[in-house]
């Protein structure tokens, strides 16, 4: 049909990138729309030389695909013109126009369509992309989807000055990748391929005039640094010093759990009462007991009294060499029973390593595992052993109220912790040291007060902080640059988290090309 003046205003305003060329038929069907049209340009530039010509060499029909539109796919049969090159130098003797906005060499889609392809495969991979396109009147598959996503040039980045590298899993446990982020536009500049210094090294020497490089305290990461830009200055990011503080305030708090029980009971009171032990578990096994003895008495054998309860021949005996119910339901002896007390005796001595003891009760005779020493020590405090209470907070609670600034600690929570901290010297130890890093950390302190900190962390009998304070001596000069410098991985950090949702999305099939790609570019 011939399109009037009204029809072509609304075609203009359905496709605003049709403006270069001239619609004179639509031809539409259930599933399609057809344009038909033609170029309006009196010339064409050649791609060669850039110079314009109006000399025509010949015609033909390009068939360009276009957004789709009320469901139905958008087809445009435009009839283009090959040109004389007027330039007698150029290599380029006939040459095809193109329609700016709508036209590409040998491109069968047009600008717009092809964009809206990249922004869906770079936004939600193959399948997902497929499903969407469909629903936007482009169908495509997830291949084509994916070959523009690789197609697409990465862009170089510019000169850089700070930086940040981190780490991220292409498959956990096996494979790893580096990101590396300019940490003044935040934007991610390239990906590699594997996470070892040599790598880092070479990219580094690649991009010289980086003054300051922002890393966790991965032994890889520094030394690639160090070998790659040696003027740079290396910073420790604040959040992995903090965690890794968390992780010793944690272990530290675990080996001496005991402190959390509310109300210790004490070791000379023998008047305590135990309270027997109900429940539909205790009933059924005072039930079998009974059951059992009474056949026993009556002279039926094992195996008949297994018959008529239903129960195992171990089961029975174990219930026959019982005197009382009770000594079933009570906790059960272990061969560690005899070595409690020199375990006990020790620890309160000061010696509190789990393989040191396990060693020695070893010399003793004892022929257990060692976790089980370790779990056993666990239940005493800063003294002999100690009947095992219900503990009032958790290890990971009391290390959230250490860490948290004491201003948005509330009441019941700080007075908690001050009674955890009177019960056990060593947790109050920690708990002042830890909150002192906590704060000159926020500040950025380190240059005046981190020497001042590790000398106190020394003159403590505290092994898990002495080796923190240790690790933090062979770092030193990132660790001072991380608590004096403003800069810091928190925006390595997310886009590492932009990077697993990239990998969940693509359902772990994707190769680092693509992957990169989608970093990049996306």
């Amino acid at each position: 049909m011939i399109l009037k003046d009204g029809a072509v205003e609304l075609l203009n305003a359905l496709f605003p990138h049709l403006a270069g060329i001239h619609v004179e038929c639509v031809v539409a069907s259930d599933r399609s729309i057809e344009l038909e049209a033609s170029t309006t340009s009196p010339d064409a530039a050649c791609p060669v030389c850039r110079r314009c010509s109006t000399r025509v060499h010949s015609h033909y029909e390009r068939r360009v695909a276009d957004r789709g539109v009320g469901g139905r796919d958008v087809v445009i049969r435009l009839r283009v013109r090959r040109f004389f090159c007027g330039d007698p130098e150029c290599p380029r003797r006939i040459f095809a126009e193109q329609v700016a906005g709508l036209t590409e060499p040998y491109r069968r889609s047009s600008t717009a369509l092809r964009a809206m392809l990249v922004d869906i495969g770079l936004a939600l991979g193959g399948r997902a992309g497929e499903r969407m396109a469909r629903r936007l009147d482009a169908r495509r598959s997830r291949t084509t989807l994916l070959r523009l996503v690789r197609a697409l040039p990465v862009p170089v980045p510019g000169p850089l000055r700070v930086v940040g590298v981190d780490e991220f899993a292409l498959r956990r446990g096996h494979t790893y990748g580096t990101v590396l982020v300019d940490m003044e536009t935040h934007r991610p500049v390239d990906v590699l391929p594997d996470r070892t210094g040599e790598t880092l090294a070479a990219w580094l020497r690649d991009h010289p005039g980086i003054e300051v490089i922002c890393r966790d305290r991965a032994g890889p990461f520094a030394d690639g640094a160090r070998r790659g830009a040696p003027q740079a200055v290396q910073v420790a990011d604040r959040w992995h010093l903090l965690r890794n503080l968390a992780d010793v305030l944690e272990r530290v708090v675990k080996r001496n759990r005991a402190a959390l029980v509310e109300h210790p009971p004490d070791d000379d009171d023998t008047n305590t009462v135990v309270a027997p032990i109900e429940g539909p578990l205790a009933e059924r096994t005072r039930q079998r007991h009974a059951e059992v003895h009474e056949l026993a008495a009556r002279g039926v054998g094992n195996t008949a009294i297994c018959a008529r309860l239903g129960l195992d021949l171990k089961t029975v005996h174990r219930f026959l060499r019982a005197a009382s119910p009770d000594d079933l339901l009570g906790p059960r002896p272990t061969s560690l029973d005899p070595y409690k007390a020199y375990l006990a005796g020790r620890y309160a001595e000061g010696c509190t390593g789990g393989a040191r003891l396990w060693a020695e009760v070893r010399e003793q005779g004892y022929g257990g595992c060692r976790r089980s020493v370790r779990r056993y020590l666990n239940t005493l405090g800063d003294g002999p052993a100690r009947s095992p209470r219900p503990p009032e907070c958790t290890a990971r609670q009391v290390c959230q109220w250490v860490l948290r600034r004491p201003d948005r600690l509330d009441d019941d929570d700080r007075e908690r912790l001050r009674t955890i901290c009177e019960r056990c010297s060593i947790l109050a130890t920690v708990t002042q040291l830890v909150q002192r890093f906590a704060t000159l950390l926020r500040e950025r302190r380190g240059l005046g007060q981190l020497v001042a900190w590790i000398e106190a962390v020394e003159d403590t009998d505290i092994p898990e902080l002495r080796s923190f304070a240790s690790g933090l001596r062979k770092d030193w000069a990132a660790v001072t640059a991380g608590l004096t410098l403003p800069w810091s991985s928190g925006g390595v950090e997310g886009h590492v988290n932009r990077i697993k949702m990239l990998k969940r999305q693509m359902y772990g099939r994707a190769n680092l090309d693509l992957l990169r790609s989608r970093v990049l570019v996306g």
